[in-house]
């Protein structure tokens, strides 16, 4: 007998697929019956979107008309999407679940881009005067951690791979948004959040070896 699945995947109720079988039906209708389903589809998508861009206004600082526009750039484009690839749903998930995703992929596509336009940052390479900040360390404070800053740097160099050096300077050290380098490296923020985990693990263990932490990950004076 084959061992259960330790994850079964998720099964609709009659109500998810009563709901999936008329969005099916509405969107590609054609005429007033279609329009109408394009109109509440897109106004579902645009409370994610917005919700989404709000969420990643501040790495951009984006705040007032231009946010509500990249907002509903997002919602239109994930709209087109979805009734384009409408044939690919395979019922997984409940529907909206699955249409929300492309209004989420548009907003990252399209805060990366916005970035890349009207950076925020100096792009001339790692500022390593901004480290503290980025590791939540004061002034008051940053100059009692020197030590432990200049092992930060070191690890850095010597401990991470080339991919997680350039993801670690970009994101913690020049404070590049996410989703900007996601678009600039061509992968995906999941992709990017596991480099950065890796990189942290590494320089956390060089730091602690080397006596600038304790096990607990508490500075050691």
């Amino acid at each position: 007998m084959d061992a259960p699945d330790a994850t079964p995947r998720w099964r609709p109720s009659p109500e998810a697929e009563a709901e999936t079988a008329e969005w099916r039906r509405t969107l590609t209708a054609g005429g007033s019956i279609q329009k109408d389903a394009t109109a509440r589809l897109y106004e579902l998508l645009l409370r994610v979107s917005h919700g989404e861009v709000q969420r990643r206004a501040a790495a951009i600082r984006v705040t007032g008309p231009e946010l509500d526009d990249l907002a509903h750039q997002a919602a239109g484009d994930a709209v087109i999407a979805v009734i384009r690839r409408l044939h690919e749903f395979r019922g997984e998930s409940r529907f909206t679940t699955w249409a929300c995703k492309f209004a989420m992929f548009e907003v990252s596509t399209k805060v990366g881009r916005h970035f890349w336009q009207h950076p925020t940052v100096p792009l001339d390479g790692p500022d390593w005067d901004r480290l503290p900040d980025r590791l939540g360390i004061s002034p008051e404070d940053a100059s009692q951690d020197a030590e432990l800053l200049a092992a930060v740097r070191v690890a850095v160099e010597s401990q991470l791979t080339r991919r997680q050096r350039m993801v670690f300077l970009a994101i913690v050290v020049d404070g590049i948004p996410i989703d900007a380098l996601a678009l600039r490296l061509k992968t995906t923020r999941g992709a990017l959040y596991k480099t950065l985990f890796d990189a942290r693990r590494k320089l956390r263990v060089y730091l602690v070896t080397n006596g600038y932490l304790d096990a607990d990950g508490r500075e050691s004076r």
